[in-house]
């Protein structure tokens, strides 16, 4: 969720600035007046409490907060730009509606996004979208209170619907920064520490145990949490290991410093996750819907995630979507 004070508007006047230098320039590129160019930077800079740019120079120069920010402004405009030009495409002037669900493993970086996108583009519909379990999305389609879902699979068919696959997201181990001396010791030495689960009732949990009792194996049921981060910031207090996702890792970026990630010492496993919809849509929307998903997904998590662990270049990978 953005800061309260941090708006599309914003970032687009400040941006734009930091090209021109000028307020009167910036007034005429975004269709501002310049007063209203003016109060759009000064509510950002008390959002984020700091000098965006020298005020006192003129043309207008970024500070050296104000540059670090401008690169994060470049990046998350370009991103909300593609996904409204591969939207944009299409007519959808006679959607009335629409609701999309997706999992909470998205919410820090894609939901926003593609939210933010669609809105955009669909200007005369009105939107909706949650974020929730993959137990919860998949019923929530399944009775017809969603339109488009996006969730992990549970491997069995969906009737009624039409699958779109997205990434595989392959299952891996966390464990606190420096416990494990290197990779191949991570299975003799998993019991110094207690297996910290995810709460029974969840899929990503369900998946883990099935393939935890496909090897036979036993590990200490003490732990069950039911809150992702939460369980990430056990891991990073030294209280055990976990196993979770790439996409659960790059959700736990504050941790990053005090967590680390290894293959998944028994077996290989993964879970998919796809976009579903109704077999009722007579037009291309959700496979758009699923193509700009799909390039969120590569440019937020998959990119960033494979360069700080390359490890996982052959396996946290986009999946074809049926044509």
């Amino acid at each position: 969720m953005l800061i309260k004070g941090v708006t599309l508007r914003g970032l687009e006047v400040f941006e734009t600035l930091a090209k021109t230098g000028s307020v009167a320039l910036t007034a005429q590129a975004t269709g501002l007046s310049q007063p209203a160019v003016s109060q759009q930077l000064r509510n950002l800079e008390k959002a984020l409490g700091a000098d965006l740019v020298d005020h006192g120079r003129r043309p207008m120069v970024p500070t050296s907060a104000g540059r670090n920010f401008l690169a994060r402004t470049h990046a998350v405009l370009s991103e909300l730009r593609l996904a409204q030009s591969e939207l944009s495409m299409m007519d959808l002037s006679h959607l009335p509606a629409l609701s999309i669900g997706l999992i909470d493993d998205f919410d820090n970086d894609l939901t926003p996004r593609l939210a933010t996108a669609l809105a955009e583009s669909l200007t005369e519909c009105r939107f909706k979208m949650i974020t929730a379990s993959s137990h919860d999305i998949l019923r929530a389609i399944e009775t017809d209170e969603i339109h488009l879902a996006v969730t992990a699979t549970t491997g069995a068919p969906q009737d009624g619907l039409t699958e779109f696959p997205l990434v595989q997201d392959p299952f891996i181990l966390v464990a606190p920064k420096g416990f494990f001396a290197s990779q191949s010791e991570a299975a003799d030495q998993l019991n110094q520490l207690p297996f910290l689960r995810y709460a029974a009732d969840q899929l990503i949990s369900q998946q883990i145990e099935a393939q935890v009792q496909a090897l036979q194996l036993e590990f200490e049921n003490r732990f069950e949490i039911g809150s992702h981060l939460a369980l990430m910031a056990m891991v990073a207090r030294r209280i055990g290991w976990a196993v979770t996702t790439p996409l659960g890792y790059m959700r736990a970026a504050r941790f990053h410093d005090e967590i680390e990630a290894f293959p998944l010492p028994f077996g290989t496993a993964a879970r998919t996750i796809s976009l579903f919809a109704s077999k009722d849509w007579a037009d291309d929307l959700p496979r758009t819907v699923a193509q700009t998903t799909q390039g969120l997904i590569k440019r937020q998590m998959v990119d960033p995630c494979v360069a700080r662990l390359p490890w996982l270049a052959q396996e946290f990978t986009l999946l074809d979507t049926p044509t």
